[in-house]
């Protein structure tokens, strides 16, 4: 198999994501996909119609979830290929994250309004689509508001010189360690989540190891690979080139499947665009159907 594989795209059941699954798999076939995996925030809403759909059309779906997780204070992201989306496993693994993610939200929510910031609580939901609302899905709400645009202290978000998607800089500005609308985060360990992956089905990977906010080591994936991580996504939009050779190496190193995702959204990241990543190969997938066919 030749075709190219994207592990690490979000869909609509993301309350960042734009686009159905069925437009994914239509995307992914125009573009000469062989396989996806949409892997949403702390959500498997998308099965098993995206897996349904993917049959239909010609595509291989892999289903997957984006697990927010704490590890040595930070935050990581790890991504489950093969998961069976019925697990009770996964249920609880969801729904313990999904409690969290919304008290943390709401904090943010009501950090903002004692700053003046003109944004309520049912506003978040009501644009969120049903799931947990990240920090960035709350900037863009806000900064999708017109009268945002008269706030002096949030004009900047609005200039077209900024280097980051504006939703991004909002929360680098407002809602990170140190920041005024900083909450503590609730989320669960990425130890107990790699323990945890093989009884349902699920084979770990390390999404984006090099992002601003987990700034992964080589250390760090030592005792990650000792408690069962299977892979580490070294091709993704996250990652300069400097990046990407030092956490293939390491994967090499230590015997973890280098994978690839661009982690595309839609609007709130334009410069990520379908098939940004073409550096992914179907014999990643193969090599993590071994690791799970190993666990199992």
């Amino acid at each position: 198999m030749s075709g190219i594989v994207d592990l690490h795209i979000h869909s609509n059941k993301s309350s960042d994501g734009d686009f159905s699954p069925l437009d994914l798999i239509r995307m992914a076939k125009e573009n000469g996909f062989e396989a996806l995996s949409i892997a949403d925030h702390d959500t498997v809403a998308a099965y098993p119609e995206a897996s349904d759909l993917g049959r239909d059309e010609g595509i291989e779906v892999i289903p997957s979830m984006e697990v927010t997780t704490l590890f040595d204070g930070r935050e990581f992201h790890c991504l489950l290929p093969f998961l069976n989306w019925e697990s009770p496993i996964i249920k609880r693994i969801s729904a313990r994250v999904s409690e969290g993610r919304y008290l943390e939200a709401r904090g943010r929510v009501e950090k903002l309004q004692s700053l003046g910031i003109e944004i309520g609580w049912e506003e978040v939901l009501a644009r969120s689509k049903g799931v947990p609302p990240l920090g960035v899905t709350i900037a863009q709400i806000l900064l999708d508001k017109p009268e945002s645009k008269n706030n002096p202290s949030l004009r900047k978000y609005y200039l077209a010189a900024n280097p980051r998607p504006a939703p991004y800089l909002f929360y680098q500005d407002y809602f990170m360690e140190g920041k005024p609308a900083f909450i503590p985060k609730r989320h669960i360990a990425l130890v107990e989540v790699i323990d945890l992956a093989p009884q349902a089905g699920a084979v770990p990977v390390l999404a984006h190891p090099g992002a601003y906010f987990e700034n992964a080591t080589e250390d760090d994936l030592v005792q990650l690979k000792e408690r069962g991580l299977a892979g580490v996504e070294v091709y993704t939009s996250y990652h300069d080139r400097e990046q990407t050779d030092f956490y293939r190496e390491a994967a090499e190193a230590l015997d973890l499947v280098p994978t690839a995702g661009s982690d595309f959204h839609g609007r709130i990241k334009p410069h990520i665009f379908f098939g940004f990543i073409k550096d992914g190969t179907y014999s990643m997938i193969e090599k993590l159907k071994e690791r799970r066919a190993h666990h199992a």
